[in-house]
């Protein structure tokens, strides 16, 4: 597959790249290291998402080119559709970019529906950005510091700092590699983690109040309701990383966390520590992801929400 897709790169002049609705460091960072090695070979290419870049990822290299209205899909030879599980996934303008000739989607979820011919999926990698990383060494192009750069954002946001099961031994040598070509860990680190707005803060805090647990401890959840956000001055990307909290308390094997959508219903977020698998919990509500993180939406007032998640939950352990 990788020969195929370096193939369709060479037979081809334009590109889009797209990824997921509510962005994140894997999706910015593989969009951004392939946009910056395609226009390294000459190539033309545009990045195109629903949602604007969250603040603590405009540092990436190349960010101020995204752009956040679907140009005319015309234009295109071939799109790259990355870190997406389903095509739908991207969110406004997904029906257009349907009709570009060819579609290469790279993509390391589980849940993945092969949605198009050419599907680089490996569920067992630890991110897009590690896909990306093969086919860039497959081809033996020299990698700039800038692409190095946001495929170590990548690799670090979705193995949440080199510390979740994903993290494999051709993880770690591709890191170690791409700090050799420029990127700086501690720089990059720093802006990720380290460089959030106080509202988020704010936000975090009320959010702890509504810490529980359910299943004898075994489970722990938060919640996050629109007012409250609004009270904080808040928006629903600030929430990111609020999810692993729960899981970090002793004896808690599967975290969530419940945040109220405009319709009423909720987007149920999903953390587990070892052979708990919660993607088998987001695909009982048409949701999916991985293993040990995954997500999906359900409709309901936020008692019957939960109760319909623990139940479900309670089957898997």
């Amino acid at each position: 597959m990788m020969d195929r897709i370096l193939e369709i790169i060479e037979r081809n002049r334009s590109f889009l790249i797209t990824s997921h609705e509510r962005l994140d460091g894997d999706a910015l960072g593989t969009e951004l290291a392939l946009y910056a090695w395609l226009c390294q070979q000459g190539k033309m290419a545009d990045i195109y998402n629903q949602d604007a870049t969250p603040e603590n990822y405009q540092f990436l290299p190349g960010s101020e080119v995204i752009l956040n209205e679907l140009p005319a899909v015309g234009r295109y030879d071939a799109a790259f559709i990355v870190d997406c599980s389903d095509l739908s996934r991207v969110g406004r303008g997904y029906e257009k970019i349907a009709d570009i000739g060819t579609l290469v989607n790279i993509d390391h979820h589980i849940s993945n529906t092969r949605f198009c011919e050419v599907s680089f999926v490996d569920p067992r990698a630890s991110s897009a950005g590690e896909l990306l990383y093969r086919l860039i060494t497959r081809k033996g192009n020299p990698v700039s510091r800038d692409i190095a750069t946001n495929l170590y954002a990548a690799l670090l946001t979705d193995t949440g700092g080199f510390h979740y099961g994903s993290t494999g031994r051709e993880t770690l040598i591709a890191a170690g590699n791409l700090v050799g070509w420029g990127a700086n860990p501690q720089e990059i680190s720093e802006k990720i983690y380290e460089n959030n707005p106080l509202a988020k803060i704010r936000l975090l805090a009320r959010a702890l109040e509504t810490l529980a647990f359910d299943l004898d401890g075994r489970v722990g959840f938060m919640v996050v309701w629109r007012s409250v956000l609004q009270a904080v001055g808040a928006i629903p990307d600030y929430t990111e990383g609020f999810v692993d909290l729960p899981r970090s308390i002793s004896g808690v094997e599967v975290s969530a966390l419940f945040s109220e959508q405009e319709d009423g219903g909720f987007k149920v977020s999903f953390r587990s520590k070892g052979k708990v698998d919660v993607e088998r919990v987001a695909r009982a509500f048409d949701g999916g992801g991985h293993r040990n993180a995954s997500a999906c939406r359900i409709r309901g007032d936020f008692e019957t929400v939960k109760r319909r998640v623990l139940d479900v939950i309670q089957d898997g352990f």
